[in-house]
């Protein structure tokens, strides 16, 4: 009976991790911001990405958050960035142009 019982928490704990794997590897949203390199910290290591930003960030709907994302160099000012979130963070950026920012983002991000 002890044995049934051990058998089925492994298998309960099996499939909860294999959902949370699957959702964290699926979960994908995108988010926009504005370069400012006053936000940017300089790593002390010896790393490839020796640069940190910390900026204001938004959905596609204008809801804010804040993300941090690594960078090997400083990022030019001023610059519209599209980010790639995944659940455990920035999983890479690209520079878009202001008119490839959906319409609520535009509102809360400036043109130049």
């Amino acid at each position: 009976m002890k044995v049934f019982a051990v058998i089925a928490i492994v298998l309960v704990l099996g499939a909860c991790a294999v959902v949370g794997l699957n959702y964290m590897e699926n979960y994908d949203e995108t988010f926009y911001t504005k370069v400012d390199n006053s936000k940017v910290k300089e790593l002390s290591s010896n790393e490839d990405m020796k640069y940190e930003y910390t900026l204001d960030c938004y959905d596609k709907n204008g809801k804010e958050r804040e993300f941090s994302f690594k960078t090997s160099r400083q990022l030019r000012e001023g610059a519209y960035l599209s980010l790639e979130v995944r659940s455990l963070g920035v999983h890479k950026w690209e520079e878009v142009t202001y008119e490839k920012l959906p319409q609520p983002v535009q509102e809360k991000l400036p043109a130049k």
